[in-house]
């Protein structure tokens, strides 16, 4: 069932793209009648006008871009609009084409698709701050319960339980407990045919088995749960010996069972499109931000303080192999920098230091690491030697995030564990982000890092000194 909120998210969406495709029309219209300077241009074409906002809508229905399954999740908003902006330009550069102004094409078509590309990408980035703040209110998930109740059932509720924003967690089921609500301890029906009723009944929409009933038993199941549109998972239950999320891959028919979904290890493709993406972001920002930006920098902290313009710190990357990681130099030379965090009201720290690491912009050398291939835009971000020796024995799953290149931004920091970690429990919350973010890679999360980074960068961050 979907909420008013969801549905009048949705229709935002849908009122707010219609502004952005109207405004590039008129933006391409107007490059195309004063840049050409010809009194035969036409003026502006209803008909055109109709047909490039029907060609939007229609394209967008049919690639889903405004159907609840997208709006869940921010990346996949990303996506379709990525999609549904390509096909829309195949579609309207034809039209044109095949239209009598196919000579003002070109003039027309890089204007009015610069500016929906620019606007598009503005309404990401304004989604992106929106759905932090307001969309996990929506209740857009959906209702699930579990059959069972053992650690894989309990370890499965505890994950439908943090992640809020994409699942209703309602209870167990289980021969022993009937139907538990999580809230109030209230029973239901215990009989698991009716298991299936009683989820309807309550608009319950998954649910997820972590016992394997007998094949009679379990046919009947999945009968009555298709009658209702429900749709039932089995969750083989391990019982405490694999305590990640694992993946099942075959080799020639033998089944292999990682102990965690990794996509960028399990795929190569990923890897590529990873690569590709991080040295062309690199490229971009180091030709046209930092050949300007640096001199200037330079010279500020020059001006402060004796020393180079630029830190260099070995820190552990990618399988445990450490690497030489580049910063501008934000405090005053010291003999503690390898070996003691920066913290709050640090004197090492100057003036122009203070804007730089609350800025981020201290980080900005690292795009450099990432072209020579020894980190990642996004990714754990890497730590002292140190501190890789101390919290590997005190965190037993630290060194798991070693499987993934460093990163200049990572899922921790914009969930705010960056800074200084001033306890071991700080430092597990930042390993169990950065563990979620390897098994949940993708690369539209990795778009998402990106504006939550941007957008933490101006909204300011209090962990950032």
């Amino acid at each position: 069932m979907e909420t008013r909120l969801s549905y009048f998210f949705r229709l935002g969406l849908v009122f707010g793209d219609f502004c952005i495709v109207n405004f590039s029309y008129l933006a391409g219209y107007l490059v195309m009648k004063y840049w050409v300077h010809d009194s035969h241009v036409p003026n502006v074409v209803f008909s055109q006008i109709l047909i490039f906002n029907l060609g939007w809508l229609t394209l967008a229905s049919v690639l889903k871009l405004y159907s609840r399954e997208t709006v869940v999740k921010i990346e996949q908003i990303f996506r379709q609009t990525v999609k549904t902006l390509v096909a829309h330009g195949v579609f309207f550069a034809i039209f044109l084409v095949y239209s009598d102004e196919k000579r003002y094409a070109l003039k027309f078509l890089p204007a009015a698709y610069g500016t929906l590309l620019s606007l598009l990408t503005l309404r990401s980035i304004v989604l992106t701050y929106l759905t932090d703040k307001f969309l996990k209110r929506a209740k857009l998930h959906t209702k699930t319960a579990i059959v069972g109740h053992n650690q894989t059932a309990l370890r499965l509720a505890r994950y439908f339980i943090v992640h809020q924003n994409m699942y209703s967690f309602e209870g167990f089921f289980d021969a022993r407990l009937d139907y538990v609500n999580p809230d109030d301890g209230r029973k239901g029906e215990g009989q698991i045919e009716k298991y299936i009723h009683f989820a309807a009944a309550n608009d319950i929409r998954e649910i997820y088995s972590t016992i394997l009933p007998e094949k009679q038993q379990l046919n009947r199941i999945i009968e009555v749960a298709d009658q209702y549109c429900i749709r039932v998972k089995f969750v083989p239950d391990f019982s405490g010996a694999l305590q990640s999320n694992y993946h099942i891959d075959y080799l020639d028919a033998v089944p292999i069972i990682s102990i965690r979904t990794e996509p960028l290890q399990q795929d190569i493709r990923n890897q590529v499109k990873k690569r590709v993406f991080d040295v062309v972001f690199s490229l971009i920002v180091i030709l046209f931000v930092m050949s300007w930006l640096t001199p200037l920098i330079a010279l500020l902290i020059k001006l402060e303080s004796r020393g180079p313009v630029f830190f260099r710190q070995r820190r552990t990357g990618k399988d445990n192999q450490p690497f030489w990681c580049y910063k501008f130099r934000s405090m005053r030379v010291n003999g503690d920098s390898d070996k003691v965090q920066a913290t709050r009201g640090d004197r090492r720290i100057t003036r122009i230091g203070a804007f730089l690491r609350k800025s981020n912009m201290d980080e900005f050398p690292q795009f450099f690491n990432v072209l020579a291939g020894d980190m990642s835009i996004v990714g754990p971000r890497p730590h002292m030697l140190k501190h890789t020796e101390q919290y590997s024995a005190l965190i037993s799953k630290y060194m798991a995030r070693q499987f993934l290149k460093p990163g200049i931004t990572g899922w921790a920091q914009v969930n705010g564990y960056r800074g200084e970690t001033k306890d071991t429990e700080l430092m597990a919350k930042r390993v169990e982000h950065d563990i979620w973010y390897m098994e949940n890679w993708s690369w539209w999360l990795d778009i998402r890092i990106i504006f939550m980074t941007i957008i933490n960068a101006f909204r300011g961050e209090d962990n950032a000194f």
